[in-house]
């Protein structure tokens, strides 16, 4: 997720340990985690309220029944030309 290496990791470890010292650093671990933990929610409301408002459902459902249509009116004009063609043969048929 943000392409950290436990070089890295360790390294920004040891440079807390050393400003904070060993008493701060759990605090601090915590007051930092509920901070990610609010702003993934502040993330995950602002997302949901972004579909509510687009309508993804809605467009979704109504591109879902535009093709439902479209494969039915392929389907009618399908069995008009097969009617027609049938039409066409009967009165061949009855004009010899």
């Amino acid at each position: 997720m943000f392409d950290i290496a436990f070089s890295e990791l360790l390294l920004v470890a040891v440079i807390s340990l050393i400003v904070m010292g060993p008493n701060r650093i759990p605090e601090t671990v915590r007051t930092l985690s509920l901070w990610v933990g609010r702003i993934r929610q502040v993330i995950s409301s602002a997302k949901r309220e972004l579909e509510n408002e687009v309508g993804i459902e809605e467009i979704k459902e109504q591109l879902h029944n535009e093709e439902i249509m479209r494969n039915i009116n392929e389907t009618k004009e399908d069995v008009n030309k097969e009617l027609k063609q049938i039409q066409m043969s009967n009165q061949k048929r009855t004009d010899l």
